[in-house]
């Protein structure tokens, strides 16, 4: 229990990060929205999805429910998914990581 646990900490921590800066850079509320999602910018907007899509999944939902254009029960769904979303990126960064600490533990130095 504690491994789902720890992953859930590293991708929200993830997420909060790199929204937080995203917003910072743009001076906008994260959101699935121009400059941060672009049909013109593919990868970019991919990147700053995997990253921060939580984050951009919970604004929209509570931006949604405020102008009430969404219920309780969809609202509640959009935070259950955001949740199984920053599980997922934790443990997806917790993967990288560890592959990246193998590859960098077995690799010999010559002098």
């Amino acid at each position: 229990m504690l491994l789902p646990l720890y992953a859930f900490a590293v991708g929200l921590t993830a997420c909060g990060l790199a929204g937080s800066a995203m917003e910072i850079i743009c001076g906008r509320q994260l959101a699935f929205a121009e400059p941060y999602v672009s049909p013109a910018h593919i990868l970019r907007s991919l990147a700053a999805t995997a990253c921060a899509g939580p984050f951009m999944l919970t604004n929209d939902a509570l931006a949604a429910r405020r102008e009430g254009r969404i219920g309780t029960m969809a609202l509640l769904s959009c935070g259950c998914t955001a949740m199984a979303w920053a599980l997922a990126l934790g443990v997806v960064l917790i993967t990288i990581a560890s592959w990246a600490t193998g590859l960098l533990g077995s690799a010999e130095f010559l002098a």
